[in-house]
């Protein structure tokens, strides 16, 4: 077989070219991502320019508009009238983001931070097709636990205060005619509520046993009269419904008989498209998105309907971010494959007119890269297991290190994507196997509750199955396994080394979670009563002294003594989600009986690693250690 040319880690984990590029709503103008002082900065460039150089800062015609030079910027939106561009940044990693206006005009005058508040965090951006001018915005200004809905004029600054929380609202949803909001009631239902001039009115409950994160998606209708929201009411599978705002009755609006609404978690935007495709104009439903080994979109738009089949006839990947002009004449679409970090095309549903723009890594050849193959496993229990097998190209599947590689959440899911983790590891020659295990989302609400009460239970024996199931298929050397994951996969790693110790050649935690008692009562003050329906329910509660022992039993650190396995931790200091202490414990009890352990801790980095540095200095790390310690090749061999 003829062996894949050795692709370094940055070409992986150095910052792309060109990303996330977002059409103007007249479509003249692109905004996009693009390098600059080593960050990811915006920049604006004609959509009729020359986009054969990915010189984003000179010949091709484009400007900058931003300039970060500490963390790069992930996110970011034309206001609704094109007036401006905005973006969210935090500080390190701290997820305290701030709301920032450039204006692509006047390129040479600096952003203008909108929320300057420290130590307060946007919560909530809410654009209004029929109020350009003009955004909602979600803060926690008073108090630390609370978010208040203001309006925020975009040219201005003023802030304008439109409803006060009284204690018990977990989250707003401001529209031009209505101001709605959500609280939990004792049990965790989720209840939507109008704000009105004489108090509040009821409109409807939902199930919090359904909805682990609260109703998700929630996007209100243009007539100000609906909200359509992924629903399973009754159901295994999440639907798509519009719930009426006078009567609270939900009418089916969309479904498919075997997948979910794609609603992988309420924080995935800079990974994944959202589930719903919205006019950026108007607000119209275009379509919903659906993921089970592949995703299907439905169009749910006559005029989009007419233009679903011309954007899928350009790419065999899958449709990602995409976005048009105010008259849905001009398109922006990305594509994204296994194999494919995403090329971005343009169409003109007018002319019929198509062509690539960029790639967001041109460097790498598709054909070097590894494939990504969906199957399906079974648990000890009879549950399926979808899952995603990557084998080392040009290599015999045969008695192959292997790294068992635990997505985070745990409600998140993998898919068929590409993914550089994945890719450097079956570079490297290791096979890669990922489980939605029991408790991933996508897969119906029956497979995320299998959860409940399993954590270091049934949902880690999932994994040891499916392991199981690639050595007897003789992929795996079953001597040369390691298990790796970052926050949720983070602790699965260190459950691994713990638990069954004799599995594990390795393990890998990535902001994992070492101790659920410290970790469930470290909720950050916003989020402690929206945690309900996910840590109180599927892991326990630490205020509950009957459940204590128990958490405590289910924590890698009560039992870190019978670790033998070399262990690598990874984590940033500025992590609000898993504290560093995690990490700064199992190092400490593994340090104090001579075991071997690595400790990188990043302080310039929260709970995910955003910077190129910190990613490139992160997996040599992490490729180091599989080196040493299932013998896999070495860096730059």
């Amino acid at each position: 077989m003829d062996q894949p040319r050795h692709i370094s880690v940055e070409e992986l984990f150095d910052l792309p070219a060109l990303s996330r590029a977002v059409l103007s709503p007249d479509g003249t103008q692109v905004a996009v991502l693009a390098p600059w002082q080593h960050r990811l900065n915006v920049f604006v460039r004609p959509l009729d320019a020359d986009w054969s150089t990915d010189d984003a800062d000179g010949s091709s015609g484009a400007w900058r508009v931003t300039a970060e030079t500490r963390r790069n910027i992930e996110t970011f939106t034309w206001s609704v009238d094109g007036r401006y561009l905005l973006f969210q940044q935090d500080g390190d990693g701290d997820e305290n983001y701030h709301l920032h206006r450039a204006d692509p005009t006047r390129p040479e005058e600096p952003p203008v931070d909108l929320t300057p508040f420290p130590g307060v965090r946007l919560l909530g951006l809410h654009l209004l097709p029929d109020q350009p001018g003009t955004v909602l915005v979600e803060l926690n200004r008073r108090r630390p636990e609370l978010a208040d809905l203001f309006r925020l004029d975009l040219t201005t600054g003023e802030l304008v205060l439109l409803a006060e929380n009284p204690g018990d609202v977990v989250g707003w949803l401001g529209t031009a005619a209505r101001t709605l909001f959500f609280t939990m009631a004792e049990n965790g239902d989720h209840l939507l509520w109008e704000w009105t001039a004489g108090g509040r009115r009821l409109i409807t409950r939902f199930l919090g046993t359904d909805m682990i994160f609260g109703v998700l998606p929630a996007v209100p209708s243009p007539d100000g009269n609906g909200l359509w929201v992924g629903s399973n009411r009754g159901s295994d599978r999440t639907r798509l419904v519009r719930v009426d705002l006078e009567t609270g009755e939900q009418t089916g609006v969309d479904s498919h008989p075997v997948f979910d609404l794609d609603t992988p978690r309420p924080d995935a935007d800079t990974r994944f498209p959202p589930a719903l495709i919205v006019h950026p104009g108007t607000g119209d439903l275009l379509g919903a998105r659906y993921l089970g080994v592949r995703q299907e979109i439905h169009a749910l738009d006559p005029h989009f309907a007419e233009v679903l089949p011309r954007l899928t006839e350009l790419s065999d990947g899958e449709v990602g971010h995409l976005s048009c002009d105010t008259t849905a004449r001009r398109w922006l679409v990305e594509f994204v494959s296994d194999r494919e970090p995403g090329a971005t095309w343009t169409y003109d549903h007018a002319t019929g007119r198509a062509r690539r723009l960029f790639r967001r890594h041109p460097h790498l050849d598709p054909t070097d890269l590894a494939p990504v193959r969906p199957v399906t496993l079974t648990a000890r229990d009879g549950l399926s297991l979808p899952s995603h097998l990557t084998l080392p190209p040009g290599v015999e599947p045969r008695g192959l290190p292997t790294v068992l590689l635990v997505h985070g959440g745990p409600w998140y899911r993998d898919s068929w994507t590409y993914d550089p983790e994945v890719q450097l590891l079956a570079n490297r020659g290791y096979a890669v196997l990922q489980v939605d295990f029991r408790g991933s989302t996508g897969y119906g609400k029956a497979h995320t509750q299998a959860a409940i009460g399993e954590f270091a239970g049934r949902m880690h024996d999932d994994l040891v199955d499916a392991l199981d199931w690639a050595v007897a298929q003789g992929i795996t050397d079953p001597d040369r396994v390691a298990i790796y994951g970052s926050s949720y996969g983070g602790y699965a790693a260190l459950v691994g080394a713990a638990f069954t110790p004799d599995r594990f050649a390795a393990a890998v935690s990535y902001t994992g979670m070492s101790d659920l008692v410290d970790f469930i009562g470290s909720v950050v003050p916003f989020a402690r009563r929206l945690v309900a329906n996910s840590y109180l329910r599927y892991i326990g509660d630490p205020e509950d002294p009957g459940q204590v022992a128990d958490l405590r039993a289910r924590s890698p650190l009560s039992r870190v003594d019978d670790i033998t396995a070399p262990v690598l931790l990874i984590h940033g200091a500025n992590d609000v989600r898993v504290a560093r202490r995690h990490s700064d414990r199992i190092a400490e009890a593994l340090r104090a009986r001579d075991a071997e352990v690595e400790y990188l801790l990043n302080e310039e980095e929260g709970h995910w690693f955003i910077n190129p540095d910190s990613n490139i200095e992160l997996y040599t790390t992490l490729e180091r250690f599989l080196a040493r310690h299932l013998g896999g090749p070495t860096a730059g061999s």
